[in-house]
């Protein structure tokens, strides 16, 4: 099984602690972020590991951890899509995991999406008012809709809501794509005008694909011990919650070095 991160990124909202680093190289609990999403993806499973590079490139460039590199040139004008078409060889030969840079999540919910089954399978947290009720004092300020079918298949995502029935969980941005999947996304990415295309983004993809009935996409359900980092408040929430034990950051059992 191979994966890639989404590197490229700038992370404009971290103020001083992504200033001079790509958002991945945010520390929590003393690491890094790409250490800590690099060591899940080997605990559950993952083989080659490829990052996305785009701002401050230069610092994702280590010789000693057998990563291999691809590079979104125009990162400042493109969104997240167009990063992951950097790894478009990749995408077209064989399924891959593909993770955000600014989420941390362990090696059990990485095994558990190369184990599961579909053309296109994301993962979501269906505790996740226990988290946006810390992170926002409004959560359905940033909540967006989610809604599966009885068969675990996607209906919405992406969407505003006032509505609590409308979210089933929140999408975390650890996902799988197989080549079957790619190609409808190739399919549908030439068919939009550049400007669009470089202002895509995952959810907006995802939406797209289920408007256009262009391939049936699963979910992976898991309750809580991931985070996403979108500012600095996020750093000290998730620091606070290790101190309380109610967050942990490893695998219960396994590589507890990694």
């Amino acid at each position: 099984m191979r994966a890639v991160i989404l590197a490229a990124g700038r992370g404009s909202r971290m103020g001083p602690l992504g200033d001079d680093r790509p958002k991945c190289l945010v520390e929590l609990d003393g690491r890094p972020l790409l250490d800590r999403q690099i060591a899940a993806l080997r605990r559950g499973g993952v083989r080659e590991i490829g990052i996305v590079r785009g701002y401050r490139a230069e610092m994702l460039n280590s010789p000693h951890r057998d990563l291999v590199y691809f590079d979104n040139e125009r990162w400042a004008h493109t969104n997240m899509v167009m990063s992951l078409a950097a790894a478009a060889d990749w995408l077209r030969a064989g399924p891959v995991i593909v993770s955000y840079a600014d989420i941390f999540y362990r090696g059990e919910l990485v095994r558990g999406l190369a184990e599961a089954q579909g053309a296109l399978v994301i993962s979501y947290d269906r505790a996740w008012r226990q988290l946006w009720t810390r992170r926002f004092a409004d959560p359905l300020s940033d909540a967006e809709t989610f809604r599966t079918d009885a068969s675990g298949h996607l209906l919405e995502i992406g969407g505003k809501t006032r509505n609590i029935e409308d979210i089933e969980g929140q999408y975390m941005g650890l996902l799988k794509f197989t080549p079957p999947a790619w190609g409808a996304i190739e399919t549908l990415l030439a068919a939009l005008d550049q400007p669009l295309r470089d202002r895509l983004d995952m959810t907006g993809l995802l939406r797209r694909l289920l408007n256009a009935k262009a391939v049936a996409i699963r979910t992976l359900g898991t309750d809580g011990q991931w985070g996403e980092i979108d500012n600095a408040s996020d750093v000290a929430l998730y620091q606070g919650m290790l101190g309380e034990g109610a967050l942990v950051l490893e695998d219960p059992a396994g590589d507890r070095s990694a």
